[in-house]
């Protein structure tokens, strides 16, 4: 017995020098930080957001996306200034999901512990990057992202078609992604760790404007918790290349199948859960009740007669219980529905800078 508690005393004492050591090599900045930039038509603006990422970032991975304007020239001169700047090079255009991915591959080879991802037209502030860490950080979520929704200030700043864009998609976006705490879901500016972009399908992301959207279904499949984090958008000068009515249009169908994709595979395939048996039976009962009903209701118009109050009931009630099994089957949805939990460590936005080290290289030799 004795042996025993010895042997026990032993491996706790190794279990917290090892938790100590760990938070003492956390906090001498041993871990690294990566911004990707997806660039296309920015030569106006990605100089200045270059320059204002911050000393402590390791890594700074721009993807021109096969930019028709002066984008690539702009990026090849500040590689030879930058020594932090890998110029990565579409030879097409893929959109903003292709470059963010191709940045996301770049970070992995690079072996960053974190990454973050930023538009290279000046709408985000490179100054807000600690405030997107810290929920990393503190271990209270793993994934984070912007949102320009918290302010009122900042709502009445917001261009008014991304304004309607952002809020007629956002409900249809909670559904889809299962991510019901999520607001502004179309918001760019987002951090994640090494381990859970490693655990993500990258080929299966969108390489258009949905990127943030299918990024956000298969966060949720894999059990991440995301933390939405209020952040302030700079609108200037630049010109956005999101067509509203096209997105507005598209986005409705590419949602609902985003969601039954999310549905099949976290509730069926990867585990048998109560929320497909609902969603199933539910299907049965409101068809069965919409063609008995159709059915009958288009007889009794050919016939001149009335349906019986059986035959009315009959079609009523399937309807009625397969609504109500759908409607419990979204709300152990949002239940279930991962959400920051308590941070395991006290994290401050002005230390978020001290838990990571710069990155050293020589200027010009990291053109792709």
């Amino acid at each position: 017995m004795k042996e025993d508690l010895r042997l026990l005393t032993t491996v706790l004492s190794r279990e917290q020098r090892g938790a100590t050591e760990a938070q003492s090599v956390l906090e001498r900045g041993a871990m690294r930080l990566a911004v990707i930039i997806p660039c296309y038509k920015v030569e106006n603006q990605i100089a200045r957001v270059i320059g204002l990422i911050p000393d402590w970032v390791a890594c700074i991975i721009a993807v021109n996306d096969a930019s028709p304007d002066r984008t690539g020239e702009v990026l090849a001169k500040l590689a030879l200034q930058e020594p932090r700047l890998h110029v990565l090079t579409h030879t097409q255009n893929q959109g903003v999901g292709g470059a963010v991915v191709t940045g996301f591959r770049k970070a992995l080879e690079l072996s960053v512990d974190f990454v973050v991802k930023i538009d290279g037209d000046g709408q985000m502030d490179p100054a807000q990057m600690p405030d997107l860490l810290v929920p990393l950080l503190d271990g209270s979520a793993d994934y984070a992202k912007g949102n320009r929704f918290r302010s009122v200030t900042d709502i009445q700043q917001m261009p008014l078609t991304r304004r309607l864009g952002n809020v007629a998609l956002t409900f249809l976006n909670k559904f889809a992604s299962g991510y019901w705490h999520v607001f502004d879901p179309q918001n760019g500016y987002v951090a994640i760790p090494k381990e859970w972009l490693q655990r993500l399908s990258l080929e299966y992301l969108d390489k258009r404007f949905f990127f943030e959207n299918s990024l956000l279904v298969g966060l949720n499949i894999a059990g991440a918790r995301v933390a939405d984090v209020p952040m302030r958008a700079v609108y200037g000068d630049e010109k956005s290349n999101i067509r509203i009515p096209r997105i507005l249009g598209g986005f409705p169908i590419r949602l609902f199948r985003a969601a039954i994709h999310r549905i099949l595979i976290k509730y069926l395939v990867y585990d048998v859960s109560p929320i497909a048996v609902y969603l199933l039976a539910g299907g049965v009962f409101l068809l069965f009740g919409l063609v008995f009903g159709g059915y009958h209701w288009l007889a009794s118009i050919q016939s001149g007669r009335a349906a019986s109050t059986g035959t009315v009931m009959l079609a009523t009630l399937p309807i009625i219980l397969g609504f109500e099994m759908w409607l419990h089957a979204l709300h152990l949805d949002i239940v279930q529905s991962p959400r920051p939990d308590r941070p395991t460590r006290p994290v401050r936005v002005e230390d978020v800078p001290s838990y990571f080290q710069p990155d050293s290289g020589s200027p010009g030799d990291r053109l792709g």
